[in-house]
């Protein structure tokens, strides 16, 4: 019997420093990816521990002479009862640079550049996520990373037209965490493209109808203009029609006939926040609640365990967007 997808969780780096360090080439904030992935494993063994976990990476790290070991703490130990959940992570400052500089986004695989690109582009959002999948798995989460190129996802003019995720549903009924990533993939129009976490998540949330799908990111949500300027307002709830628009419920905007502003970083070849709240909207659309808040905190933690659920206390921070019958 196939076991119930309780929810999506995206771990959101692009253009931030959710588990990346910002404008920092291939650099993990390893402080952030621990705490998120601890988070994590929180939320998918609800009474589990710090002290009870039993890692599963066995590799060696930078810095040590062996890899650790494991294999007696497990004994004949049955398995916790867990929740059936999936990651996506976004590629911050691994990934963007590369395509970016050679543009990938746009296509063009018989340019040699591009072609190098394309290759220097997976090789880096790849190792990122081999890095995200070790973190979880030190958490104790049976986490298994996942690429869309390379489980034969395409695009055509940028627009997902193959996307099997028959693996993606054997993983998670044999008890794993799929893991997966922006990729560079092929595309039928323009020979090749970046297929953004966003969409990824968007695709699968139409596919497994979780309970809900949670995006963490380095800033407590969406605001009425980039966080950093002056009176930048949280935007509490965001409200999607059936036609797929949306407007903004609470709180009341003093000038509702200016548009909310997105910023999208130099190297971002995703569309930022503004692909970002697209794609949440068509989630939640699904009639599937989408939580957007600050990754590492206690919101997070709300978030990803299912607390809101039954409702958003007042002092959650965080953007929660929903579908408006």
């Amino acid at each position: 019997m196939r076991r119930p997808y309780s929810y999506l969780t995206k771990i959101e780096s692009s253009g931030g420093a959710a588990i990346t360090c910002k404008n920092k080439l291939e650099t993990i904030d390893e402080e952030n990816l621990k705490e998120v992935s601890s988070q994590i494993r929180q939320a998918f063994v609800p009474d589990s521990t710090s002290a009870n976990v039993l890692g599963m990476d066995w590799s060696k790290r930078p810095g040590q002479s062996e890899a650790p070991s494991f294999v007696n703490d497990f004994g004949d130990q049955p398995v916790a009862d867990s929740e059936s959940y999936i990651v996506v992570h976004g590629a911050g400052s691994f990934g963007h640079f590369q395509a970016s500089k050679s543009g990938v986004h746009k296509g063009g695989l018989s340019r040699p550049l591009v072609k190098a690109g394309f290759v220097a582009t997976r090789i880096s959002v790849t190792s990122l996520n081999l890095e995200i999948v070790r973190a979880l798995a030190r958490e104790g989460i049976p986490s298994i990373g996942m690429s869309p190129f390379s489980c034969g996802w395409s695009t055509c003019q940028r627009n997902m037209t193959e996307a099997d995720i028959s693996m993606v549903i054997k993983a998670i009924d044999a008890g794993f965490i799929p893991v997966l990533h922006g990729d560079a993939v092929l595309d039928t129009l323009q020979e090749c493209t970046i297929l953004s976490g966003d969409v990824i998540i968007r695709h699968l949330a139409a596919e497994l109808k979780p309970e809900f799908v949670v995006f963490l990111t380095d800033v407590l949500g969406v605001y009425d203009r980039p966080p950093v300027e002056p009176g930048a307002v949280l935007i509490r709830e965001i409200a999607v029609r059936e036609d797929g628009s949306w407007s903004v419920v609470k709180p009341k905007l003093e000038d509702t006939s200016k548009p909310v502003e997105f910023t999208v970083a130099a190297h971002d070849t995703t569309g930022g926040m503004v692909t970002k709240i697209t794609e949440a909207a068509m989630i939640a659309k699904l009639g599937i609640d989408v939580y957007i808040t600050k990754a590492g905190t206690d919101h997070s933690v709300k978030a990803l365990s299912g607390f809101l659920k039954g409702g958003i206390p007042d002092d959650w921070l965080g953007t929660a967007i929903r579908y408006m019958s």
